[in-house]
């Protein structure tokens, strides 16, 4: 039997192996596409199932302009457009604490680009602080998983737009964001950071 996508490609059970075995051979996070994605969804959700921690993704807001039937069964969305701009990618709860944080991936090997964020994304996270919530950012970088508080993104963003330099260098981020260990239950295990950072 031929099992079909709903976009009618053919399901090949091979390729799905071939690619599956490609992720395992290469764990570096700025080689895997939306891995840190998926791995963050996990950890959400192992946080989630235990009583830990309640985070989850934002959805991003569309409008839905025009739309394509096919048949009867099958709907195809042909133009679609964000009705705003998006803040940070997660947000929750922790131990009575607001949570806010976005993820971020870069392949530069000596620097992480500020151009990866916006300024809305930055007035964003000058308001949640200001109303004490815990905000920060996590990024894959150089091979590793880092937990970058928000105050420190929001310096060397005010130093670019006062003209300074457009990234923030590796030993930047080194002497600055923590480093998150990863494991396999959860994967990405940014609470334990927070618990050293705030609750201590």
């Amino acid at each position: 039997m031929t099992y079909r996508y709903p976009n009618g490609k053919i399901y090949s059970p091979v390729e799905k192996e071939k690619d599956s075995a490609k992720k395992r051979s290469n764990p570096i996070y700025s080689n895997r596409g939306m891995t840190l994605e998926e791995d963050l969804n996990e950890t959400n959700q192992f946080y989630l199932h235990r009583g830990i921690a309640v985070v989850h993704k934002k959805p991003t807001p569309v409008q839905i302009v025009n739309v394509d039937y096919p048949r009867r069964s099958a709907a195809v969305i042909k133009e679609a457009y964000f009705k705003q701009s998006s803040t940070t990618d997660y947000n929750g709860i922790y131990k009575g604490r607001y949570l806010d944080f976005e993820a971020k991936e870069t392949k530069n090997p000596s620097s992480f680009p500020l151009q990866n964020f916006h300024e809305h994304q930055i007035t964003h996270m000058k308001q949640v602080l200001a109303q004490d919530g815990i905000c920060f950012v996590i990024l894959s970088a150089f091979g590793k998983i880092f937990l970058l508080p928000a105050r420190h993104l929001i310096g060397f963003w005010e130093r670019k737009e006062s003209g300074g330099r457009k990234s923030i260098t590796k030993a930047e981020i080194e002497e600055n964001a923590i480093l998150i260990p990863l494991g396999f239950s959860p994967r990405i295990h940014y609470i334990k950071v927070l618990d050293a950072l705030y609750f201590n």
